[in-house]
């Protein structure tokens, strides 16, 4: 059983939405995101990536970074940038990218479904990662960037979304820089945003697709405020975080390709011998991305090769085993590269399906010596992990598009 509630969402003016939607904030490098916002002083980014409004010499995750980011938040109510809702809503947000269409609700999921595993996770997270999120979110008190869910679709759900969108006009209704063409909908409703809630509860799990940082920092952050807080009810607004909960079925997950050092001395000969042991291997005419589980696409010494999986070499009933990227990872970078922990070694690094096969290229022919294009992980074996409470390995998975943040923002008081 799942909960998923309204929320009063403060959110930007309809005249302003396109200027202050961003790509969430580790999407952009420090130096990108200044760059980017240069003409841009709406962008959310001056919220979210705040210590590009500081010195180049700040550091990233120095308390001034975060007194900025409250402060601008402020400022941008206080202009009327941003407003709040009256009444408590859902929201619809839909993304159609590429010929795709993705429609999810927007609304606020439970601190106690995340801690008592109502909502999975499937990767670990960073500490580091996980403290800048809690000092931002505590600094704005509030959750400004959404956590993407998924969960299997229920049909019942779904009529009702798709029944708001036939009879209402969007308040938001543009298309982003990356062509993402992006609608959203108020459902302010009580019967409706009720029958929402009590339908919530008929879905058994809701699992983490992107944004596990976002995610776990929001929830020490209402732990946090349980601590300063021990007369709290259970249904303050602390006690949840804000979310976009999408129908597996509306979602399609990109490859998440890696690109790696050879080691140092070892021959072309003895590469190809190594990688032999548990792969087929052979030449293309062109660039290959492959089409079915356990094909590899390996791009040396500018040729591109197929790599077919040797039977035996991975546990195709053990869903992590059985993951492309374990299979190469197990039977090619970890013996053959010599590359043991892909989380810490520089000698490898990754590079998301979105930016293509020339990408691949150009890495290899430059600050690296090899790469490998990915069967993407599907979201049936994202759950399936997730389930058996098992965890995939680092950059299994690449949604696009991403979801994007200022649209709505989650108050903890």
């Amino acid at each position: 059983m799942s909960t998923f509630r309204p929320f009063r969402a403060v959110r930007p003016t309809a005249e302003l939405a396109d200027k202050v939607a961003a790509l969430p904030y580790d999407v952009y490098s420090g130096e990108e995101a200044r760059e980017y916002v240069k003409d841009k002083p709406y962008s959310f980014l001056h919220v979210d990536k705040a210590e590009i409004d500081l010195p180049r010499s700040t550091y990233k995750y120095d308390d001034a970074v975060y007194e900025r980011a409250a402060s601008k938040l402020r400022h941008m109510k206080a202009d009327g940038v941003f407003l709040q809702d009256d009444t408590p809503g859902f929201y619809i947000m839909e993304q159609t990218w590429r010929g795709r269409t993705q429609t999810g609700l927007v609304g606020c999921a439970s601190i106690d479904d995340y801690l008592n595993s109502v909502i999975k996770k499937h990767e670990n997270t960073l500490a580091a990662k996980e403290v800048d999120r809690i000092k931002h979110v505590s600094a704005c008190n509030a959750n400004t960037g959404p956590i993407f869910l998924t969960y299997r679709e229920n049909e019942d759900i779904t009529a009702i979304i798709k029944g708001l969108k036939e009879a209402e006009a969007p308040v938001y209704d543009f298309t982003t820089e990356d062509d993402v063409h992006t609608r959203c909908w108020v459902v302010c409703d009580p019967e409706v945003t009720e029958k929402l809630s009590t339908l919530f509860e008929d879905v058994e799990s809701l699992y983490i697709a992107d944004g596990h940082h976002r995610c776990a920092s929001a929830v020490r952050v209402g732990e946090n405020k349980r601590k300063e807080n021990p007369d709290y009810t259970g249904d303050e607004e602390f006690n949840f975080f804000l979310a976009v909960a999408f129908p597996s079925s509306d979602l399609e997950i990109m490859d998440y390709n890696r690109v790696a050092k050879i080691p140092e001395g070892k021959s072309n000969t003895e590469l190809f011998a190594d990688i032999g042991i548990d792969f087929y291997m052979e030449e293309m005419d062109g660039p290959f991305h492959p089409e079915r589980p356990w094909h590899i696409g390996m791009y040396f010494d500018r040729k591109w090769y197929r790599l077919i999986a040797r039977n035996g070499t991975f546990d195709k009933r053990d869903p992590v085993d059985s993951l492309d990227v374990s299979v190469l990872q197990n039977n090619l970078i970890s013996p053959v590269l010599e590359i043991t922990d892909p989380r810490t070694d520089s000698r490898i690094d990754f590079v998301g399906g979105i930016r293509g096969l020339r990408e691949l290229e150009r890495r290899a022919n430059s600050d690296m010596d090899i790469a490998f294009a990915m069967h993407p992980t599907s979201i049936e074996q994202l759950m399936a992990i997730a389930d058996a409470g098992a965890l995939m390995p680092p950059k299994s998975t690449w949604f696009e598009p991403k979801l994007l943040s200022g649209l709505f923002i989650h108050e903890l008081d």
